[in-house]
């Protein structure tokens, strides 16, 4: 599990970006960087990282399915994961 303030840190990453976004793609197209600059950096989606959904790791994460590989190895074993099975061979 991911400390509290990393994922709490995310969220409000999260919400600024979506604040501003508008406004950073109108001053990207004018190429307006002087205004660009002087708003949060958390408004910047490179700031943005892929989280789990139930343990906010933030490695291994896999993208179609939302979570990182220990939570989608455990879902796949209880068969939570439509499709998606172990393989033997």
């Amino acid at each position: 599990m991911a400390k509290k303030s990393s994922i709490a840190r995310q969220e409000r990453r999260l919400i600024i970006y979506e604040k501003y976004r508008k406004l950073r793609e109108e001053l990207k197209a004018a190429g307006n960087y002087e205004e660009l600059q002087k708003l949060p950096r958390d408004s910047a989606r490179v700031r943005l990282k892929n989280r789990c959904m139930f343990t906010g790791r933030t490695r291994s994460y896999y993208r179609k399915f939302g979570v990182s590989r220990l939570v989608f190895r455990e879902m796949a074993l209880k068969g939570e994961i439509p499709g998606v099975k172990k393989s033997s061979w």
